[in-house]
């Protein structure tokens, strides 16, 4: 599992004073950095061999401006040409966000997907954890409660 500790801005809130929706995805992406890196250690866009095919995020509770958030990301499936990212943010030890990523192995001269290779299957594997029954590997009790401010 990877962790990432982010620091909302003030520009990341809204209206509300809750950090705004569209902030999330940018985050996720942002911790999602440590497996983009297993596919291409040196970030070389010429290289690039993954595409997202799919991402959806499930909006628990509120996150607040004064207080880091921790991003937990971890491999929930790993397929032939494709695998799933499970990924939470949590603030003051709640569960506020939590999202699921489905990338793939891709040959963009090809245009086509392709095989996870077996050392990168292995790295992938080292991250491999399965949720709780909850659809978290957060502990639910610590879920329950008000928003999630420190």
């Amino acid at each position: 599992m990877f962790t990432e500790t982010i620091t909302p801005r003030f520009g990341d809130s809204d209206g509300l004073r809750h950090v705004n929706n569209t902030v999330i995805p940018g985050w996720f992406e942002q911790a999602r950095n440590p497996i983009y890196r297993i596919f291409n250690p040196q970030f070389v866009f010429e290289e690039w061999n993954l595409i997202l095919a799919r991402y959806e995020i499930d909006f628990v509770r509120p996150l607040v401006i004064n207080g880091d958030v921790t991003v937990k990301t971890w491999i929930s499936r790993i397929g032939s040409s494709s695998f799933e990212v499970s990924q939470e943010a949590l603030q003051g030890g709640e569960l506020c966000t939590r999202g699921k990523t489905v990338l793939v192995h891709y040959d963009f001269g090809a245009a086509r997907p392709v095989p996870i290779p077996p050392a990168i299957r292995g790295l992938l594997s080292e991250h491999l954890a399965e949720p709780d029954g909850s659809g978290s590997l957060h502990d639910r009790d610590s879920t329950r409660g008000g928003g999630c401010t420190p």
